[in-house]
């Protein structure tokens, strides 16, 4: 279980193009790379699968108890040489302003993990050294064990700054970035672009990777990723043997799920058969569906014109099939979308209601849901985790399933209403992950069972 993690001061620092980088120059160098990302983000972990070839698993601490995050880091970690987790914005930035929870100095933490810093020192030379003293000595309990300078313009500004950090801080300098425009990767309103929808996603990588190799000391990182403890995976998931098969949406459209909640199902005994809501035209054989979150807004128009996948879709929940959408799925799930241009495109039709987008997030952050009613992934009371990031309303005269609260900076609550069903359909803009309360995927499960008896 060797590990790593690679924070920042910053947002913007070059946490994602440094750590995609250097997953993908140890895996050349014939390591088997695990990747990792620290909070809720669907999109980093797309460019760390390209660089390393395996799945990258979210570990968030407000969405996942502690023990489920060990669970999970050990499940994937144990077939490994390393594991690289990428932190999330700045190394101490968490949930609120006076704790680390929820940030990357607290899940390095719970991981015993040693800390790689990422510092942006264009424009610097000895205050980088005070920098990391502060960032170093501000919690004596995380292990910062190194720093990596990144947009250094010159040799001789990369020895001023070595010096100024060496002399000053008891950590080591491992490299630098040069500066490049070649490995800036683009973005839009909810974050990076996908890696998957990047014609030159791959020379990116394989820049930043030449650049890693040919600057960063390779070999000090793999020594100080050596483990300093390790522990079992101690998941216990009850099995269905019903044959159940989940259809899920996944195309350029719909492509924000976690992966280990992807193989929880297919650990509660549920085979997985991918589809295309844009590109095929009619569903997969299965007892459900289920609609991560995506970008339908960006293409509304070939979902709206392959109305034999809406009519299909329609269908099956007219039938009572279970078919449960995150985000972008409810926008999906709804009458119609009306996208940033203020063009109108139908959807399924399934849920009596529409998106609209906005200039501005509506929601963004962690937040809990609790239902008012029961729904094929809980009984009423059920409390889910998650968060919501999204740039649309979806306007709607059905009674809302969710009393939704998020705690704010000033630790008062703020609540409202959300989550719409018909029959067995439930939408949401609440993204979870289903395993911070396996009771998600039993309920879901026992949805498909009835389901699929139901139609024997």
């Amino acid at each position: 279980m060797d590990r790593i993690m690679i924070a920042a001061t910053h947002s913007g620092a070059g946490k994602t193009t440094i750590t995609s980088g250097l997953m993908r120059a140890l895996k050349d160098k014939g390591l088997k790379v695990q990747p990792y990302k620290v909070g809720p983000d669907y999109i980093d972990t797309s460019y760390h699968k390209q660089a390393s070839g395996l799945d990258s698993h979210n570990i968030d601490e407000f969405i996942l108890p502690k023990d489920e995050i060990r669970n999970i880091f050990a499940a994937y970690a144990k077939t490994s040489d390393i594991s690289i987790i990428e932190g999330v914005m700045g190394v101490y930035d968490g949930y609120q302003s006076d704790s680390d929870y929820c940030s990357s100095a607290s899940m390095a933490k719970i991981l015993n993990c040693p800390v790689i810093l990422v510092i942006d020192a264009r424009a610097m030379a000895g205050s980088a050294a005070a920098l990391v003293k502060g960032f170093v000595e501000f919690d004596k309990d995380l292990d910062i064990v190194g720093v990596i300078l990144n947009n250094v313009s010159s040799e001789n500004h990369y020895d001023i700054l070595k010096q100024a950090i060496e002399k000053n801080v008891n950590v080591k300098v491992l490299g630098r970035i040069p500066k490049n425009s070649d490995i800036s990767l683009p973005s839009r309103h909810l974050g990076l672009v996908m890696q998957s929808e990047l014609d030159d996603s791959e020379q990116k990588l394989q820049t930043m990777a030449d650049l890693v190799t040919t600057y960063l000391d390779l070999d000090e990182i793999i020594k100080i990723s050596k483990a300093k403890s390790t522990w079992e995976s101690k998941r216990a998931i009850k099995r269905s043997d019903k044959n159940l098969t989940l259809a899920v949406a996944f195309d350029k459209a719909f492509n924000f799920y976690y992966p280990d909640t992807l193989n929880i199902f297919k650990l509660a005994g549920i085979k997985l058969e991918y589809f295309s809501p844009i590109s095929d035209s009619e569903l997969p054989k299965c007892d459900g569906i289920y609609f991560g979150g995506g970008y339908p807004e960006v293409f509304a128009r070939e979902l709206s014109n392959n109305t034999k996948m809406r009519a299909s879709i329609k269908e099956a929940s007219n039938n009572n099939m279970p078919i449960y959408g995150e985000c972008g799925g409810l926008m999906y799930l709804g009458d119609y979308l009306i996208d940033s241009d203020g063009d109108k495109f139908d959807m399924t039709g399934i849920l009596s209601g529409y998106s609209k987008m906005s200039a501005k997030l509506q929601r963004f952050g962690y937040c809990q849901g609790k239902l008012n009613e029961p729904t094929i992934i809980g009984e009423k009371g059920q409390i889910v985790r998650g968060h919501e990031f999204h740039h649309s309303e979806f306007i709607t005269d059905l009674e809302p399933v969710y009393s939704m609260e998020k705690e704010l900076s000033d630790y008062s609550i703020k609540t409202w209403a959300g989550g719409y069903r018909y029959k067995n359909t439930f939408g949401t803009y609440l993204h979870t992950h289903f395993a911070s309360d396996y009771n998600l995927i039993y309920k879901f499960c026992s949805a498909l069972e009835e389901y699929s008896e139901s139609n024997l």
